[in-house]
């Protein structure tokens, strides 16, 4: 009984952080969207792409259920799940999200939470492993680029939130003073010079 409410309890988070990470693209232009917005190039876009090969790699070979959608070798792995390339559209990196998302509910879904994996990218001894441990990872992983996409959004257009229904106008003024009170703390916690 334990095991399906935690299954159940995990699989749930992962669905809502999944449209939380989705729901950050939504309004944005194709370049904001998609533009490197800190000194290692990150952007949303490129967080949707990435987070939707983990879950593929994650909750497909892992599990010797590869996944339908085309993969490069995880060995060859360049970097290029981190950004759209200009033949790639938001709808498309989207849309393989989505195709993903099927895919990891049905391996999920299909399998008991002691279920053996095989990590081939994480070290000895580690790499065995079970669905319990691929779930609370991939959760891990999509929370953190989550946040990641959280503080991007915000600092495109002001825009924060997990969902659309907990979004509430952007009162400037008391944004501005929030961050002056925060400024001021930490302007007279720094150290004096002597």
């Amino acid at each position: 009984m334990i095991d399906e409410f935690a299954k159940d309890t995990l699989h749930g988070r992962l669905r809502r952080d999944r449209e939380a990470l989705l729901w950050k693209l939504d309004g944005l232009s194709e370049y904001d969207a998609r533009r490197p917005l800190t000194a290692t190039g990150t952007n949303l876009l490129g967080l949707v792409k990435h987070v939707a090969t983990v879950e593929a790699r994650y909750f497909g070979e892992v599990f010797a259920r590869p996944s339908p959608e085309p993969l490069p070798r995880w060995q060859d792995s360049d970097g290029g799940d981190l950004w759209a390339a200009e033949d790639e559209t938001r709808d498309q990196i989207v849309a393989f999200y989505r195709r993903t998302w099927d895919h990891a509910d049905a391996t999920i879904g299909s399998l008991p939470l002691d279920a053996p994996g095989h990590v081939p990218w994480w070290p000895e001894p580690h790499a065995d492993t079970n669905l319990f441990a691929v779930m609370v990872h991939v959760l891990g992983e999509t929370v953190r680029h989550a946040g990641h996409a959280d503080i991007l959004r915000e600092g495109l257009d002001g825009r924060t939130g997990l969902r659309p229904e907990h979004e509430q106008g952007i009162d400037e003024e008391a944004r501005a003073a929030h961050r002056a009170r925060i400024e001021r703390a930490a302007r007279s916690a720094a150290p004096r010079p002597e």
